[in-house]
């Protein structure tokens, strides 16, 4: 990932809030300014429409609990959010059904192989292990309320528009091209079912997933999103609850261990924050009771990250003190 630059940045460390408001903008800039040039890595193609991002994009933003907004670069262009869905998605059915029903059905355990691997499922006997995999994100979109598949997708919709603060809207095209191209996933939701893992219509539930993959976000929705975890899931702009503080807590556990698939502990050893990235090129990573970072540069790397986008997350990390393991001493009379 990026340990060769381990001590090309002064690691910060403390326990309470992030640094003044000025110290992050010159942060933002100075990283955005850094990586802008960096053309490492290359557009996701396997989804048709992917490949069409413009991979000078960098944008990034990053806001507090507290609501304060600071942003740079293309904050404000939409892409598909993707794989990022499979977080929140996993948020609003722990809130509408329970955190123990997603545990039993789904699991909450690193895999250790690739996102759409079929050997984690037919390993655990049909069980997909986590929700942040395809497999166990199509059997936890199946668990979602709706007596029909329009109304679990308006669920999703509307859940994901409230973390985002926002109204969502659907790309057709991107959806249109994905449905097009996922015949693993669709398989995967075949596999769930002959083991009893879904109930409902699998092609029914991955029509439902894939819609939630092509809703457009930006880089400020994915760090309002983050924020909003990281705020025990209140919205830090809207100031509405959208999760319970102990859904936000569990989402956030979830992520640290499986928000980045197979490199999720050199990722929390690297970064120091839970995080979930998709392949159009967004990433979000989360502080809790600090805030969240948005980022988006559709140059991937061959997991699937986006590389600028990791970049930034590792340097603002550690510049402003966000990482989950760095503390200050606490200072104490000597008692020698």
């Amino acid at each position: 990932m990026v340990g060769a630059e381990r001590e090309s940045i002064t690691q910060r460390a403390f326990t309470g809030g992030l640094p003044a408001d000025a110290f992050i903008d010159a942060t933002l800039a100075d990283i955005h300014r850094r990586y802008l040039g960096l053309d490492d890595g290359e557009v996701a193609d396997y989804i048709p429409i992917l490949a069409e991002a413009d991979p000078s994009r960098f944008g990034l933003s990053l806001i507090e609990s507290a609501g304060a907004v600071h942003e740079i670069g293309d904050a404000d262009l939409e892409f598909s959010i993707q794989s990022i869905s499979k977080a929140f998605v996993f948020a609003l059915v722990c809130q509408a059904r329970s955190t123990e029903l997603v545990h039993e059905r789904v699991g909450v355990n690193n895999t250790g192989l690739p996102f759409n691997s079929v050997m984690a499922i037919e390993l655990n006997d049909g069980k997909p292990l986590n929700s942040m995999v395809n497999a166990g994100a199509i059997a936890t979109t199946a668990l979602m309320p709706g007596a029909t598949s329009a109304e679990k997708w308006e669920n999703i919709r509307s859940g994901l528009s409230r973390f985002a603060g926002r109204q969502l809207r659907l790309d057709g095209r991107v959806y249109q091209s994905e449905m097009e191209a996922n015949q693993r996933n669709k398989a995967l939701a075949r596999l769930l079912e002959s083991y009893g893992r879904i109930i409902t219509d699998p092609l029914d539930t991955v029509d439902v997933y894939t819609r939630q993959c092509s809703l457009l976000v930006t880089a400020h929705d994915l760090a309002v999103m983050g924020a909003t975890l990281a705020d025990g899931g209140i919205n830090p702009l809207t100031r509405s609850r959208v999760v319970s503080a102990e859904v936000a807590r569990d989402t956030l556990a979830l992520l640290a261990s499986c928000g980045m698939y197979e490199n999720s502990g050199e990722w929390l050893f690297e970064i120091g924050l839970p995080a979930k990235s998709g392949v159009s090129g967004g990433i979000v990573a989360i502080a809790p009771g600090k805030g969240a970072l948005g980022t988006y540069s559709p140059r991937l790397d061959s997991a699937g990250n986006s590389v600028r986008g990791q970049r930034a997350c590792f340097h603002i990390s550690r510049a402003l003190g966000m990482n989950l393991f760095a503390s200050n001493a606490v200072e104490r009379p000597w008692k020698g």
